[in-house]
């Protein structure tokens, strides 16, 4: 896939655009090409899965099935389904099991996570229904629809018209998604949206998140993971926390 037209990145005062477009070279190209540079580093790689039908989705990971290096496939359900007209995967309990349970049945070798996606009345409701076909994890969430206008021209500041806002503006949403997961799986959550700094991570793993996902702030600074994990320490001695299993989900188990 090409990907979208330029520009793709455009920074808001509350967080960015992105219209990516999901460029990539393929799978048997992953595979053969970036796989085997990706092996070289000490790290776990989560490879996400995408696809515009529930063969797609099969096809992807019965490939990766075969090759070594990766630690876990990440489901985007965010992708319109053009066999059900171009509704999103991740909007109809439903269609979200289906493709989870077709996706467990080949994923053997490794765990299965899905990418949630925020544009759903009730997010706890899909997320059942794709633990109950077999998600062992849930990163929540994805980026919500925006536009960014130059009011010079009229036009689109992206090359597409719409894109994806991510950064601090999402957080308190994103917040709220994660709480509501939380309080019906028992899967861990991986919780992602406008993290920056340490007292963020503390707010997502203290509604429920077991961990969490940096991307926004990485474009502006590199190397912010590693300041947030001396951050994370200092925060917590700070508050008297000496277990991130204190915090857990405590937001979440306080009454009212």
């Amino acid at each position: 896939m090409e990907g979208a037209p330029g520009p793709r990145l455009y920074v808001t005062p509350s967080g960015m655009l992105n219209a990516v477009g999901l460029q990539n070279i393929g799978v048997r190209a992953f595979v053969a090409e970036k796989l085997p540079l990706l092996r070289k580093f000490d790290t776990a790689v989560i490879a996400n899965v995408f696809g515009s039908t529930i063969e797609d989705y099969v096809e992807v990971i019965r490939i990766l099935e075969d090759a070594e290096g990766l630690a876990a496939y990440e489901l985007n359900i965010s992708c319109p389904n053009v066999k059900k007209g171009g509704i999103q995967f991740g909007s109809d309990p439903s269609i979200a099991a289906e493709v989870v349970r077709a996706a467990r049945n080949v994923a053997i070798k490794r765990p299965l996570w899905v990418k949630l996606s925020p544009l759903v009345t009730d997010i706890g409701q899909i997320a059942r229904a794709a633990e109950d076909a077999g998600a062992e994890a849930f990163t929540v969430a994805n980026t919500y629809p925006a536009i960014a206008v130059d009011y010079h021209t009229g036009k689109s500041c992206l090359g597409n018209k719409t894109g994806g806002l991510s950064g601090p503006a999402i957080k308190p949403i994103t917040l709220r998604l994660v709480w509501e997961t939380y309080k019906v799986v028992k899967s861990p959550i991986i919780g992602l949206g406008g993290i920056e700094n340490a007292q963020d991570i503390i707010e997502y793993l203290s509604v429920g998140a077991a961990a969490v996902q940096v991307g926004t702030a990485s474009f502006a600074d590199p190397a912010v993971i590693e300041r947030l994990a001396g951050e994370l320490s200092q925060d917590l001695l700070d508050i008297k926390v000496f277990s991130i299993s204190e915090i857990s989900g405590r937001f979440a188990r306080e009454k009212g």
